[in-house]
């Protein structure tokens, strides 16, 4: 029982006390970058928002010649 709260106490509580702010300065660290998939992901999401306004645009015109035919 001496062997477990003698030395062994002392350096598990100083393993602690080091390693503790270690732990907290770990958790602040900024993320890593994102992968090569989610990179992907938002060229391909950019991608479609771009075709998306180009496809609305396409119908604005449309819209405004069809309404134009009709005022004729």
């Amino acid at each position: 029982m001496t062997k477990l709260f003698g030395k062994g106490s002392v350096t598990l509580a100083r393993v602690l006390a080091l390693g503790t702010p270690l732990l907290l300065l770990g958790a602040c660290v900024a993320p890593p970058p994102p992968c090569d998939a989610c990179a992907v992901a938002a060229r391909a999401e950019a991608t479609a928002n771009q075709a998306l306004s180009l496809a609305q645009q396409a119908m604005a015109r449309s819209s405004q010649m069809y309404q134009r035919t009709l005022v004729k």
